[in-house]
């Protein structure tokens, strides 16, 4: 697959700042500046809540033009727990995704993992799976007293 040089310049800054970029874009329904956060490489995946793993940009780049036919996705990272080392960060987040319905907007919950590597073009996003959503917000398990019976 041939490289496009114009991402690779889209986008500088932190593992944070691609992460902020991805959820704007959603939020705007922009499929090139989605695509501007992710790494060229083959072998990046994306998981979408119940489906199947797309491998590579063009399979990644299809599914989120597939999404966005039906408009922009109103998703709101929180909770965010990081695993970060020099060359890679694995975000693991709390997506509030708004789904307007007939009665009124309505709100479902997904826990999704971004990787990030540091590249030569600067930090981009290497894979996204998503759970299943829920109807509630889930309890951060780390926030919880634990006890043992």
């Amino acid at each position: 697959m041939p490289k496009t040089p114009h991402r690779a310049a889209a986008l500088g800054g932190t593992a944070d700042d691609i992460e902020a970029a991805f959820y704007e874009s959603l939020q705007r329904g922009d499929v090139e500046a989605l695509m501007a956060c992710w790494s060229d490489e083959d072998e990046v995946f994306c998981v979408h809540p119940g489906g199947p793993r797309l491998v590579g940009p063009v399979a990644i780049r299809a599914a989120f033009e597939q999404m966005f036919g039906n408009g922009a996705i109103h998703a709101t990272p929180a909770h965010v727990r990081k695993v970060e080392s020099l060359a890679s960060a694995v975000h693991n987040v709390l997506e509030r995704i708004e789904v307007l319905t007939p009665d009124g907007p309505r709100h479902a919950y997904v826990l999704a993992t971004n990787v990030y590597h540091k590249t030569a073009e600067g930090w981009r996003m290497v894979a996204h799976h998503a759970s299943p959503g829920t109807a509630r917000e889930p309890e951060d398990a780390s926030e919880v007293p634990q006890t043992l019976h």
